[in-house]
């Protein structure tokens, strides 16, 4: 527990939201972040287990029919479905249509 400037308190809350993690999960990956640096340093590493951020801008109206769907699939299973999943499923099936139309032309 600490007192922090109510912007930097934003900026942690707007973070944390967006990553979709609980305080205590953004602040430990912080926490663990910053000693991995200072222990390599200060050059930052994949302390993602060589996971790549891809980020991106849709409009708005398409975000809140993603929301919606988050909500309902939600509901619907009983588990929750996050935006990272939800995209993650797509671009996993995409790819694996993808891959499955090229294996014939390959053989």
């Amino acid at each position: 527990c600490a007192q922090i400037d109510i912007a930097l308190h934003n900026r942690v809350t707007e973070e944390k939201d967006r990553l979709e993690m609980t305080t205590s999960q953004y602040i430990t990956q912080l926490l663990m972040e910053y000693y991995e640096m200072k222990e390599n340093g200060g050059k930052s590493t994949m302390a993602n287990n060589g996971s790549r951020t891809m980020a991106f801008q849709i409009p708005e109206e398409l975000f809140q029919r993603i929301k919606t769907h988050l909500v309902r699939e939600t509901a619907r299973t009983g588990v929750k479905l996050t935006q990272r999943d939800f995209v993650l499923g797509l671009i996993e099936q995409a790819l694996a249509e993808a891959e499955a139309s090229l294996a014939p032309q390959e053989a």
